[in-house]
């Protein structure tokens, strides 16, 4: 890897947990409150000028959310830590996203100049969008891909400039009954992105959206819909941050991707949210005939993570993979893992999963596949791997695995494993600090995954384990 490449990774994941943490005042023209009721929603559908029939969606959404239950009699009884009464819903600048940086106000735009996005996006990128709590202050695009057909714009603007194509699979891979967070996000949803791809189009290099939470006591809620039609390829990255408060930060977005027949779509996350967010996303994509959809997920930081990057196998041929590295650290839950719906002959689909606790820090990993007796020729491969650094730190396993008939074929590994002390003795012995020798045992752990990372990525994944390794001895 290249210095150049190496400084790439840096500025594009945004890992220094100090970078993120500040904020400054901002005098925001749109504030919903505090709480939530139907008056909420129609204060944010006002603000954004939706149409009726998105209005009526949302409040089907917020009655379905009030209706049910957290889902504590599996998940996290942290959970209950959430007062919803006191999240603020809906902060705006601003409605219109600017598409130069001297059209974003001074004091968002220094927020942003100071994360090194503008000039992430000058050297990296084909495109970006820049959202600053409730809604998207940047969005811009490469003149090229637009002279191809390419969209890619905040979820608002995706639904009154595209609506032919937005309505069309909104809300069609996630719908608002799909849980509770998932009917949260569809009630007071607001940024994100919204990305379609021409047939045959392939975006060779990624877009990339950028969340940053500047408030306390809010709740931000994107909404991104990506469609790759037929033979298009696009890759699409993620980042956020915020600055770290006393009081919780509650983040619960919904993704949807669309991959029609012989696309390719890659998604790549690598979450970097302070230890006071509960992050709660729900992320899905439907894969049609020789279709493909990846999902590269890091999440590293936030107090509370519940994610599970599912794909609906819908296609003949077509093909799922979700690989995935979580570290909790001390105070830190990380309940991630992966879902592979199989339903057309024929089917691939390929998880590897590996996790990291620290200290008193507790992963989780949940997995569900699912072939039913009709199909043939499916195959399903599923590797989740623990490390445990200290007798204090705690990993749990819950694999669901449904396979019926036998023409179809499933593989299943796991394992848990704690950090060698003669391994750790045999470095120190060769003059590495233990702590040293320690981040090199971790990162050999994770090693063969990050090398199916971006390039880019694996040299700052690297890093960030060390400093999280840092202090973790004793």
């Amino acid at each position: 890897m290249t210095e150049e490449q190496a400084i790439a990774g840096t500025d594009l994941l945004q890992l220094d947990r100090n970078l993120g943490d500040f904020h400054y005042d901002v005098k925001y023209a749109f504030d919903a409150g505090t709480g939530l009721s139907e008056q909420t929603i129609d204060y944010i559908c006002e603000a954004k000028g939706d149409p009726e029939w998105l209005r009526a969606f949302r409040k089907r959404a917020l009655a379905i959310f009030l209706r049910e239950p957290l889902p504590t009699h599996w998940a996290s009884k942290q959970l209950e830590e959430i007062d919803f009464s006191q999240i603020r819903y809906y902060l705006a600048h601003g409605q219109r996203a600017g598409r130069t940086w001297e059209e974003v106000p001074e004091e968002v735009k220094r927020t942003f100049e100071r994360l090194g996005v503008p000039e992430q996006e000058r050297k990296f990128l084909a495109g970006v969008e820049a959202q600053f709590d409730s809604e998207a202050a940047y969005s811009h695009m490469k003149d090229a891909l637009r002279d191809q057909g390419v969209i890619f714009v905040g979820s608002t603007e995706g639904l009154h400039k595209h609506p032919e194509i937005f309505r069309k699979w909104f809300g069609k891979v996630i719908p608002p009954g799909d849980n509770k967070f998932a009917a949260l996000n569809s009630a007071v949803f607001s940024g994100g992105s919204f990305i379609y791809v021409p047939p045959g189009v392939k975006v060779s290099h990624p877009l990339q959206a950028y969340f940053r939470i500047n408030a306390e006591s809010f709740g931000q809620f994107e909404r991104t819909l990506i469609i790759a039609d037929e033979g298009a390829e696009v890759t699409y990255m993620e980042g956020c941050t915020a600055p770290r408060f006393d009081s919780a930060t509650l983040h619960s977005a919904v993704v949807e991707l669309v991959a029609l027949a012989g696309a390719k779509i890659q998604y790549i996350t690598v979450q970097n949210w302070s230890p006071n967010v509960f992050n709660l996303v729900t992320k899905r994509g439907t894969a049609m005939e020789n279709a493909e959809i990846r999902w590269i997920d890091c999440n590293i930081g936030s107090r509370l993570t519940m994610k599970y990057p599912a794909v609906i196998l819908r296609g003949r041929k077509a093909r799922g993979e979700v690989l995935s590295i979580a570290l909790a650290n001390s105070g830190q839950h990380q309940d991630t893992g992966a879902k592979m719906i199989h339903l057309a002959d024929e089917t691939t689909s390929n998880i590897i999963a590996k996790s990291i606790s620290i200290g008193e820090g507790r992963s989780s990993y949940r997995g569900q596949v699912t072939i039913p007796s009709h199909l043939k020729g499916c195959k399903n491969n599923t590797e989740c791997d623990a490390l445990l650094i200290n007798t204090t730190s705690r990993t749990d396993t819950y694999p669901a695995i449904t396979l019926r008939g036998n023409r179809s074929a499933v593989q299943h590994e796991a394992s848990v494993s704690k950090i060698s002390a003669e391994q750790i003795f045999y470095m120190q012995q060769r003059g590495l600090p233990e702590s040293e020798a320690m981040s090199l045992s971790v990162n050999g752990f994770i090693n063969d995954l990050v090398r199916e990372f971006p390039m880019e990525y694996s040299v700052e994944l690297k890093r960030l384990i060390d400093l999280e390794m840092e202090g973790s001895v004793g």
